[in-house]
């Protein structure tokens, strides 16, 4: 049997494994907020020494991440030393995920198998890919045949807040600096490029007065209508901003959260709002950032009893490819053409990931695993989010035969 078909056999032979495997990493919780994502860790590297190998537990400083607004992270990377000569190729997948919410009919948690799908939190972004890397990992190393270079996993925690203390932390701690990464997908396609974000917290200081003599007051909520006003009277101009990145059109603005006011007969003395500005990786975010809070700044100018605090809670980068990263894709698409019979397509995405941390440090980065066709089939971060275990595996293939092109002697 050819080298190749023995790595996909290895995969059908062990895809049940595999699957139970995926079940075991939903069932533990990693709602963020609030972040309590060490016992997760805990869970993953206690799973995997059932295959013989040692994960190093990369626990952050209690404080940094408590001032970061989660609760606990412990940092995963699991080392896989080859033969001499060889690149070393890293694996990224982030287990924290973003809270259930309303509206599921299976149990979120449950990793329950339906119908060729298995649901869950994280089933379809990213707790898929722990599975769908190690099991890649896993079937390259059957094998058997002489490799060179090295695998690292990367179980990263903090991707919904933004990945600094995930990927980011790692790298500024000097514990990893791979040659390529591969980190977690979220369809067919190979992401090459993303968009940057920057989230702002918008505090609206006025002064509170009775409902009854409104003018003893100053109302934030006026002052925070006129910020609304200015913002979203910007969108028409965002969209003739075009990007030269496939698969990424314009960037977007929106406020995504207000909160403010005492009671109905009050006027209202604070206003806070959270708003979120994705930037297209042709935009330069510390301009935008820039024209952003003069924006917000402006729109309230002048007006009588007003103070305004603007806060910075993210400014995530875009990913941008970066020579080295072609031969990750011309890989990739080959073996997904080879597994899947169709093109698989490389392009932005306007999403962002914890990728661009590798791809700030110089680390050709794209992102594919398991995954859907299109995101919203999958439902990700929605009730009912599930992934077909018919592309797990397909997935698992591709990887698989991708690690053998760049480590096979």
């Amino acid at each position: 049997m050819q080298t190749k078909e023995q790595l996909t056999a290895w995969i059908d032979a062990h895809f049940d494994e595999q699957v139970a495997f995926l079940q075991k990493v939903i069932q533990v919780p990693t709602d963020t907020p609030p972040g309590n994502n060490a016992p997760h860790a805990d869970a993953v590297a206690h799973m995997v020494e059932a295959f013989g190998w040692q994960a190093e537990k990369h626990v952050v400083p209690t404080q940094q991440v408590r001032d970061y607004g989660m609760e606990s992270i412990t940092n995963l990377i699991i080392r896989r030393p080859y033969g001499a000569g060889g690149p070393t190729v890293a694996l990224n997948a982030h287990g924290d995920v973003v809270p259930p919410g309303e509206g599921w009919t299976k149990p979120p948690y449950g990793g329950v198998i339906e119908d060729g799908y298995i649901y869950g939190r994280a089933a379809a972004v990213s707790k898929c890919d722990f599975s769908t890397y190690i099991f890649a990992v896993r079937a390259l190393e059957a094998l058997g045949v002489p490799l060179t270079g090295a695998l690292e996993l990367h179980f990263t925690y903090d991707e919904e807040f933004g990945g600094l203390l995930g990927p980011g932390w790692l790298l500024e701690q000097k514990l990893t600096k791979p040659d390529f990464v591969i980190a977690a997908g979220f369809s067919y396609n190979i992401v090459t490029a993303h968009n940057a974000c920057l989230q702002l917290e918008i505090t609206v200081h006025g002064k509170s007065g009775h409902g009854a003599m409104p003018e003893t007051g100053h109302d934030a909520l006026q002052a925070a209508n006129k910020i609304l006003n200015a913002i979203y009277g910007q969108l028409p101009e965002l969209k003739k901003i075009k990007s030269k990145v496939a698969g990424i059109d314009s960037p977007t603005m929106l406020v995504g959260r207000i909160d403010g006011g005492t009671n109905t007969n009050v006027v209202p003395g604070k206003v806070v709002m959270k708003m979120d500005r994705r930037m297209i990786p042709d935009e330069d975010p510390v301009a935008v950032e820039a024209q952003v809070r003069k924006l917000i700044e402006d729109a309230v100018k002048g007006e009588p009893g007003i103070r305004l605090e603007i806060k910075r809670l993210l400014l995530s980068h875009a990913l941008r490819p970066l020579p080295g990263s072609e031969k990750l894709v011309e890989s990739l698409q080959k073996n997904g053409r080879d597994v899947i019979g169709e093109e698989i397509i490389a392009q932005g995405t306007p999403l962002y990931a914890d990728a661009r941390l590798y791809g700030e440090a110089g680390i050709p980065a794209v992102l594919y695993g398991a995954g859907p066709r299109t995101v919203p089939e999958s439902n990700a971060k929605k009730a009912d989010e599930k992934l077909a275990l018919e592309d797990l595996r397909r997935a698992t293939k591709v990887v698989a035969l991708t690690l053998f092109d760049f480590l096979h002697a």
